[in-house]
């Protein structure tokens, strides 16, 4: 699977429309005039002062023609944007004229753009932390309807052939909730397999993993994953799942004929679900180097709408496929 290959291919079929709040950032302006030639989105937007915007690109050789320029401060749509806010957060306390300060801000303003439906999905981090990227999305965008819990996946690409899609995977959560909750476990399962769905392709089944499989251990822990199993199936979700199961039961049918002969998932698991963020990190790193994987992300997911987080090292290549993978999951 070239996984890269096949979201700027379906990026550049959607022709959706972008907003980069960091405008003035200088990668991701390299990175705007690349999406616009390579015709991955019908519009880019990066927010800033137009002049400080235009001064850097100047410094880096760079031709925005082709890339709309919004600065919050004084566009025309402010004040409906500023309501916008208030209404959203007024039962947090929110009053009209901190809704006005707060909308100077871009990362909320590409937020509200995408919410609104003015742009169709938002890319930042490349010089702001992940925690500012999803308190923007978290207050403005949401998640979808059913989950409470914003997470994260890697696309695991390069495998055997024999593990997950042809070779492929998703695991989650590797980068966002530090110690879910059974309830967050739930709502990460069902966020994965939808990115299972995006971008593998593949119809998602997926394991929940654990140091136990089926009751061999006690612990609060175990019993964690146990309940989000639990939830699950009192959601009647429509996808394949199991747990808790550990990673040889999970992925290895002969040991899951031995541990947990009645699972559905033998033999069929693409996607991956950590019981804490320790597991995943850990998980998806010893696979990327020592089973010579590529990983892809983190790509957020659970969102009302697309976002996405970047490193703040991530290089100008890294920026366009994260706006790519961002594009392809847009309706």
């Amino acid at each position: 699977m070239d996984f890269v290959k096949e979201m700027k291919a379906k990026a550049r079929d959607l022709q959706k429309r972008l907003v980069l709040p960091e405008g003035t950032e200088a990668r991701t302006i390299k990175a705007a005039r690349i999406l616009v030639d390579e015709r991955l989105a019908s519009e880019v937007v990066l927010l800033g002062r137009e002049s400080e915007i235009q001064k850097i690109a100047a410094q880096e050789g760079v031709n925005l023609e082709g890339v709309e320029i919004i600065n919050p401060e004084i566009a025309k749509n402010f004040d409906a944007y500023a309501n916008e806010f208030y209404e959203l957060r007024k039962h947090k306390g929110m009053t009209p004229e901190q809704a006005k300060i707060d909308m100077q801000d871009p990362m909320r303003w590409g937020a509200m753009m995408v919410k609104l439906g003015h742009c169709d999905a938002m890319v930042a981090g490349a010089e702001h932390a992940t925690a500012d990227v999803l308190r923007a999305g978290l207050a403005i965008i949401g998640t979808i309807p059913g989950l409470k819990t914003a997470s994260s996946c890697f696309v695991m690409t390069g495998l055997e052939s024999q593990w997950g899609s042809g070779g492929s995977m998703i695991f989650s959560d590797c980068a966002v909730v530090p110690d879910p909750s059974a309830e967050q476990l739930a709502d990460i399962a069902e966020s994965a397999a939808q990115s299972c769905r995006e971008f593998l392709g593949a119809d998602p089944v997926v394991a929940l993993m654990s140091f136990s499989t089926k009751g061999s251990a006690k612990h609060d822990d175990v019993t964690k994953v146990q309940n989000a199993v639990e939830i699950l199936k009192n959601k009647k979700c429509d996808f394949l799942f199991d747990g808790e199961l550990q990673a040889d039961a999970a992925l290895v049918p002969s040991v899951t004929e031995k541990k947990a002969p009645l699972s559905p998932v033998k033999g069929k698991v693409n996607t991956l679900i950590f019981p804490d963020l320790g597991a995943g990190n850990i998980g998806y790193k010893l696979v990327q180097r020592l089973g010579k994987a590529e990983a892809f992300g983190p790509f957020l997911q659970g969102f009302a709408k697309p976002i996405s987080d970047l490193s703040r090292g991530a290089s100008v290549d890294d920026i366009v496929v994260t706006c790519a993978v961002t594009l392809s999951r847009a309706k």
